[in-house]
């Protein structure tokens, strides 16, 4: 590990006074226990009220062979030893021997109201109960209170509704109905953007780690309006202008949709320069285009000073997608777009059979409930901004870290082993992730180069859950 920078550039001369309180100490203030061969302290997991049963299930060695044998070779793992998950209560999962995990990955920004939410799970067994699945052909409540319900976090007209099953299947949908719409093929996406991995939506994704060689036509990537690693830093006006040049030279003049992330989620928790989208919507409305939000990772209080991530920037969708969050867990997506858009699919028959079933919308309606009643889009805004500020800071500590990201609970954390160069420091990210999954820490990678901590935790997530994320990560990268 000697190629490995944990380099201190805190001046030795700093005034400890004009330090904030946590700041003042190497780790959290709850840490308690010390290392026998430095002092340091190692920091110590906030104390919960829980514990789960006896597990008595397979050991993950007997599941990980199961699992290369049955499962599609595809499926890869998290760490050089994987866990084996069997328990999870809000913020915290447990192995097979009850040892509990701080979760700061949130089942990939999926679970928003906390890990088996009494609530959700009340709603999802109730309803299994009396219906589990009939047919959107039969009528039945569930499907509609939940539609209502999204409609009304929504601005505008953006009211009619269309459920999938993810995310992948609502930007699928999404960009049909703007083709369809505006009679053009021609969509714009943004180069590092993820949208999804089947025909359509592996177009509009522009990452060579999760696109085949196979036919996808009729997308353009712009330039990514990337605050740390773009040509033109924060300027989203000058980024917005290469929108318009693809839409001068690289289509017919007119365009069929922009479809963004607010914040790009596998790209490395990548925040859209500012001024970015004001400028490309004008654009892509000249050119008789739609605005696609794909709120699949940023939606649904995520960031905490907006309930959706597109508003943000100022800017009004015409269609919206989502997914992830919307049910906690539950395989549940959704499009919204206004009445006079939604009508093109009126054109032919378009259905789908799982789409809105029963349960997954009672515990879409259930999640709405919760963040609203629990509060956790402040909750969000409150401890995320606390969070980054601590991520902030261990920045100036170590020259590893070449930047720090996001909003509210949707934050990332960029390694390099050159802050000049912003080299990627890949095998140094894999490393921490496994030293702090140790110290019972769970955090995502992501980003083009596999050097960005991921980290979404749910929703309900402490100032406490915080400190110890950050004071792990902080006693990690001390000992390399």
């Amino acid at each position: 590990m000697q190629g490995f920078i944990g380099r201190r550039v805190i001046s030795g001369t700093r005034q400890l006074s004009n330090l904030r309180p946590w700041q003042r100490c190497s780790f959290s203030q709850v840490a308690q226990s010390e290392d026998a061969h430095n002092g340091v302290h190692i920091p110590k997991m906030p104390q919960f009220d829980y514990s789960p049963p006896p597990y008595t299930g397979p050991t993950a060695e007997e599941i990980l062979a199961q699992r290369k044998e049955y499962l599609s070779p595809s499926m890869f793992y998290f760490y050089n030893k994987p866990l084996n998950i069997v328990d999870g209560k809000m913020q915290y999962l447990f192995d097979e021997n009850g040892r509990r995990y701080l979760d700061g990955f949130g089942g990939i920004a999926t679970v928003s109201c906390g890990h088996c939410h009494p609530d959700v799970v009340e709603a999802i067994v109730n309803q299994t109960k009396k219906l589990q699945h009939s047919t959107i052909l039969y009528l039945n409540h569930a499907i509609g209170d939940f539609a209502q319900a999204l409609a009304s976090k929504l601005p505008a007209n953006l009211k009619v509704v269309f459920f999938t099953n993810s995310g992948t299947e609502a930007n699928e949908l999404a960009m049909l109905i703007a083709r369809l719409y505006t009679g053009c093929h021609d969509i714009i996406s943004l180069r590092n953007a993820y949208h999804g991995n089947a025909a359509g939506t592996m177009g509009a994704t522009a990452q060579a780690n999760w696109k085949f060689n196979v036919i996808q036509s009729g997308v353009h990537h712009a330039m990514n309006p990337d605050p740390y690693r773009g040509v033109f830093g924060s300027d989203g006006e000058k980024y917005a202008k290469d929108v318009q040049d693809l839409i001068d030279f690289g289509t017919s003049g007119h365009v069929a949709a922009f479809i963004s992330e607010a914040i790009q989620g596998v790209g490395g928790i990548v925040e859209l320069a500012p001024g970015y989208l004001p400028a490309v919507y004008n654009s892509v409305k000249k050119a008789g285009g739609l605005f696609i939000a794909d709120e699949v990772q940023s939606g649904f209080a995520r960031t905490g000073s907006n309930f959706w991530g597109f508003e943000g920037h100022g800017v009004v969708p015409d269609i919206v997608t989502m997914a992830k969050s919307i049910g906690n867990g539950i395989p549940l997506g959704a499009v919204v777009t206004t009445p006079e858009v939604a009508e093109v699919l009126t054109r032919r028959n378009y259905f789908n059979t799982f789409g809105g079933n029963p349960v997954c919308t009672a515990a879409g309606l259930a999640v709405l409930k919760v963040i609203e009643k629990e509060g956790l889009q402040e909750n969000a805004f409150v401890v995320g901004s606390y969070m980054k500020e601590r991520l902030t800071a261990l920045k100036n500590k170590y020259e590893l870290i070449g930047d720090v990201r996001g909003k509210g609970l949707m934050l990332g954390v960029e390694l390099v082993t050159d802050r000049q160069l912003k080299t990627p420091a890949k095998a140094e990210t894999i490393h921490l992730m496994d030293k702090m999954k140790d110290l019972g820490v769970l955090i995502g990678k992501g980003g083009f180069y596999g050097n960005v901590f991921r980290i979404t935790p749910p929703l309900c997530f402490t100032k406490e859950d915080a400190d110890f994320l950050v004071d792990a990560m902080d006693y990690t990268m001390s000992k390399v």
